[in-house]
C-alpha cells in the first residue's frame, strides 16, 4: 500500500502534526525538558522515552497495552538508529549530508522515505504500519535536538570566554 503524507511543525513548536490530503490523522508532541515524546497516528497512541545517559536508547510504549513493544537503538555519530518493534527490526538513516531526507527501510521490502526541514515535510511510504511511521519522525526529531545541544554546550562556554 503506498502512503503519501504530510507533516508540519512551527520553528519553536515541539509538536509535529502529519496530514493525509489535508486531513489531520496524527502527531508526534515532545514534552519540554523531558525524555518523553507522545505520538497518535489514526487513534492509535504511543510513548516514546528515552533512557540513558551517554549510550541513550528509547523504549516505544503502547498506550492500550501499557507495555514496551519496542526499541529504538542509536548510533554513536548520530546518523543511524535501529528500530526494533514486536521482532521485528526496520534501520533508519540520513540519505543526504544536509540531513533534509532520510529513510526507514528493511530487507524485507519496507521502505519509508522522509523529506523535510525544521518546519514542514513529506512522507513516502509503501507501508502503512503507523508506528514506523511515527518513529522515523521521533529519531530525526531526537537527533536535531542532540545537535542542538551538542552546539550549545560547545558554543555558549566558548562565548562566555570571549565576552568575559
Amino acid at each position: 500500500m503506498q502512503t503519501k503524507l504530510t507533516w508540519k511543525k512551527n520553528f519553536f513548536s515541539n509538536l509535529y502534526n502529519i496530514y493525509a490530503n489535508g486531513q489531520q490523522i496524527g502527531n508526534l508532541k515532545d514534552k519540554s525538558f523531558s525524555q518523553i515524546s507522545n505520538g497518535e497516528f489514526n487513534g492509535k497512541k504511543y510513548t516514546f522515552k528515552t533512557k540513558g545517559f551517554f549510550k541513550q536508547h528509547t523504549e516505544i510504549i503502547d498506550h492500550v497495552e501499557n507495555s514496551v513493544i519496542g526499541e529504538i537503538i542509536y548510533n554513536n555519530w548520530m546518523t543511524k538508529a535501529t528500530i526494533s518493534i514486536d521482532k521485528k527490526s526496520v534501520n533508519w538513516k540520513y540519505d543526504n549530508v544536509w540531513n533534509t531526507k532520510w529513510s526507514i527501510f528493511n530487507s524485507e521490502g519496507i521502505n519509508i522515505q522522509y523529506t523535510g526541514s525544521s518546519s514542514k515535510g513529506q512522507i513516502d511510504s509503501n507501508t502503512d504500519d503507523a508506528l514506523l511511521l511515527l518513529s522515523g519522525l521521533f529519531v530525526t526529531n531526537y537527533y536535531w535536538q542532540m545537535t542542538i545541544a551538542v552546539l550549545v554546550a560547545v558554543f555558549v562556554p566558548l562565548w562566555v570566554t570571549v565576552l568575559g
